[in-house]
């Protein structure tokens, strides 16, 4: 069962970008919560705490408490800042206990392929239906020991109890190849000895020109 983080926020009377930039200098981010069922409620989070629950998940879980009620709430989308990367608004979903939602999961291979070999990994995440209160924070994937030509399909992904994707199950999500070697032909080196033949005479065009 996924770790559900109690946050005390405030409800927000004012709106606009002016109350969003007095909230953020008070140590407090903006946020905003929705569903199909309940209207949006408009809250300040606590900066501190919030940054550090959805720093290193995505699809992070928090059970909001304010004017004397809770709503769970999932992240869905986090605005930062371009530069500071601060964390500037939040976009929360209501949901319940009991309810199965779609996110999208980071994937990622564990293991190293054989030297000399180059992963392409085609695939960076993975969208999965899940319990709301059973979110994976990622699926893994074992590159260990595969060699130049070994493919990573969809079916090795090892899924969590309840947690669900509809990918073909011959999807490919990543590919060991050997990264080619370019060599330098007589072309390019007759290019070379062009472009400096080339420069020699304009330097000697120059030089006359300046003795005359």
């Amino acid at each position: 069962m996924a770790d559900i983080t109690r946050i005390e926020a405030n409800v927000r009377k004012e709106f606009g970008k002016g109350s969003a930039r007095r909230a953020r200098r008070a140590g407090l981010i903006p946020a905003v919560v929705y569903s199909d069922a309940v209207e949006p409620i408009h809250l300040d989070l606590p900066g501190h705490e919030t940054f550090l629950v959805v720093k290193d998940n995505a699809n992070a879980l928090v059970n909001l408490a304010f004017d004397g009620e809770e709503q769970l709430a999932l992240v869905k989308d986090i605005q930062r800042h371009p530069v500071r990367r601060d964390i500037m608004h939040l976009d929360l979903f209501a949901v319940r206990r009991d309810e199965t939602v779609q996110v999208t999961v980071p994937l990622v291979l564990t293991g190293e392929a054989e030297q000399g070999t180059v992963v392409n990994q085609e695939y960076f995440e993975i969208l999965v239906e899940a319990p709301v209160i059973d979110i994976p924070e990622h699926l893994e994937v074992s590159i260990e020991g595969l060699a130049e030509g070994d493919v990573v399909y969809a079916s090795a992904l090892q899924m969590p109890e309840g947690v669900t994707h509809d990918m073909d199950e011959e999807e490919v999500l990543a590919s060991i190849v050997v990264p080619e070697e370019v060599p330098e032909t007589e072309g390019d080196e007759e290019a070379a000895a062009g472009e400096g033949e080339e420069a020699e005479a304009a330097e000697g065009e120059e030089a006359e020109a300046e003795e005359e």
